[in-house]
């Protein structure tokens, strides 16, 4: 698959310096620099577009240029393909805020799209060579509303096959990804590519699929903010799916306001997903409103030392022991430690290999043109990353009986052993009257790569996926080589403003997020 035809066409013709962000012509080269990429914001692209510092195309152009400059040159390898519409699409925003004088909400902002979200004209395949070369003729909802809001879908995403790593992001279709702070070690999985697209500067915000880890670990493995919203806020329609009890699409971004105006738009009921009924009035006028600099003063923050203490690396403990202090600083009450009742017996069995129901279902409902029907055909197929072998044949051996009156792989709200877990959480939660409950992301750095007995320390997977509740990781700090860490806000179902407002406070005053130094634009390419 050619990743970046466009943008070789552009190189050819000689247009890219032509194309970069520069200011109006009627300001002074002196006072006014070029608009720049890396690091920017939703906001800061806005604001550059009603000056007339950066136009969309100009944008989206530059952009694509990094892609072309960065992913394959330095086997970073998180982009599986661009999209070949995006200028022309980019002409068009211009065009559209010429007319209008108006912005969209996420007008012009450029969108990396995990490859198992259907995504009309690009390649959507799950990292599977058995699905190469499918193109959905519907995108995914979350697709369609945040194109609908303005985004431009810049690139899909390398990711762990079918999404069954938590570790790293491997495909048969594409390789894998490496992580960008330390191209030694892993970004996490699945949404691997996402992550190092994004924490590289590749695209300004992307989507990531979170089924035990899959935002947040990544997120955490790459110095960026991850949110798993309340299963049930966002729709999972158009998704390839792993568990649908437990998937949970969202946004992945470098800073809270980003991922918070990512949420504001994709959460909601949609008709698709019957499970989104449980957000009905639970969802405000918009998110943004809570992200409150001084959003800490007072709260009451419980810290997990169950999850924290288990087998920690010294390093993540150092970090984590300074984010409380942190918290405690910008104006929390700390309460260390929360003890939660029956943690160990109630987080137990609270898995249930469903994926063959459910990719049979994902795959039936795209029509004739997908080239696989079900989870034989793929193994069949034998078109595999070696590494997925044995979950691919166990999930075909090892089929849910959906008949069994002992069969409880359902959603949170109607499976007892998930309520009983959940509300175990809220009782100690209510005890201590906390707003949030806080532990590492991982206990550990990101292993390094070809070293899957490094997989330590992930605590992503033993809380939201099985209760529902929401979860935001941010930066926490770095460890050795350079290797981010992240610190994970767990709150009570839908309160994500309260997690809002504390993650956004946290990263104000402590601002741990930084690029990694060699895919900057003024430290070089990446050896």
């Amino acid at each position: 698959m050619q990743k970046s035809s466009s943008i070789s066409l552009l190189l050819s013709l000689g247009l890219l310096l032509l194309m970069q962000c520069s200011p109006k012509a009627d300001q002074s080269m002196t006072t006014a620099a070029p608009f720049e990429i890396e690091e920017t914001t939703i906001a800061d692209i806005h604001q550059a577009i009603k000056d007339g510092t950066c136009s969309c195309e100009q944008l989206v152009t530059t952009y694509l240029q990094r892609i072309e400059t960065y992913d394959q040159p330095t086997r970073l390898n998180a982009i599986v393909v661009t999209n070949q519409e995006a200028i022309a699409t980019a002409r068009a925003m211009d065009r559209e805020y010429q007319r209008t004088k108006k912005l969209r909400r996420l007008h012009c902002i450029p969108l990396i799209v995990k490859d198992n979200y259907n995504t009309i004209g690009l390649q959507t395949a799950a990292g599977s060579a058995a699905m190469a070369g499918f193109i959905p003729e519907t995108d995914a909802y979350q697709v369609r509303v945040l194109k609908e809001a303005g985004a431009i879908v810049l690139a899909k995403s390398n990711m762990a096959e079918w999404a069954f790593s938590p570790m790293v992001s491997i495909s048969s279709l594409a390789g894998e990804t490496l992580n960008p702070y330390n191209l030694e070690h892993v970004p996490a999985g699945s949404s691997g590519g996402t992550a190092a697209a994004v924490a590289t500067n590749m695209g300004t915000v992307g989507l990531g699929t979170d089924t035990g880890n899959s935002i947040r670990g990544p997120s955490s493995h790459n110095a960026l903010v991850g949110i798993r919203s309340t299963l049930g806020l966002t729709s999972r329609h158009g998704i390839v799916p792993l568990y649908l009890r437990n998937d949970v699409g969202g946004p992945m971004a470098r800073t809270v306001e980003d991922a918070t105006r990512i949420l504001e738009v994709i959460a909601g009921y949609d008709s698709n997903d019957s499970i989104t009924r449980y957000s009905q009035g639970k969802v405000p006028q918009n998110y943004t409103q809570f992200l409150d600099r001084d959003g800490l003063k007072g709260a009451r923050i419980g810290v997990l030392r169950t999850l924290s203490d288990k087998d920690p690396n010294p390093q993540v403990k150092a970090l984590f022991e300074q984010a409380i202090a942190d918290l405690e600083r910008l104006g929390a009450v700390i309460v260390d430690p929360v003890e939660v009742a029956n943690f160990d017996s109630l987080r137990k069995d609270q898995w249930c290999d469903v994926f063959q129901e459910d990719i049979n279902a994902y795959l039936a409902a795209q029509g004739e043109k997908v080239p696989v029907k079900n989870l034989q055909e793929i193994v069949a197929s034998g078109k595999y990353s070696p590494y997925i072998e044995a979950n691919l044949k166990h999930f075909l051996e090892n089929q849910q009986d959906q008949d069994n009156p002992q069969h409880t792989c359902s959603d949170p709200f109607n499976d007892p052993k998930r309520i009983a877990f959940r509300e175990a959480i809220e009782r100690a939660m209510d005890k201590h009257e906390l707003g949030a409950i806080v532990y590492p992301t991982w206990n550990h750095p990101p292993a390094r790569v070809g070293d899957f007995k490094g997989y330590k320390g992930d605590n992503s997977q033993i809380i939201a996926p099985h209760t529902g509740q929401p979860a935001i990781t941010v930066p926490m700090g770095y460890t050795y080589n350079n290797l981010p860490a992240g610190l994970q806000f767990l709150g009570r179902m839908f309160d994500e403003p309260i997690l809002i407002r504390y993650t956004y406070s946290y990263e104000q005053g402590t601002r741990h997020r930084k690029p990694p130094l060699k895919f900057s634009r003024k430290a070089g390419v990446a050896e």
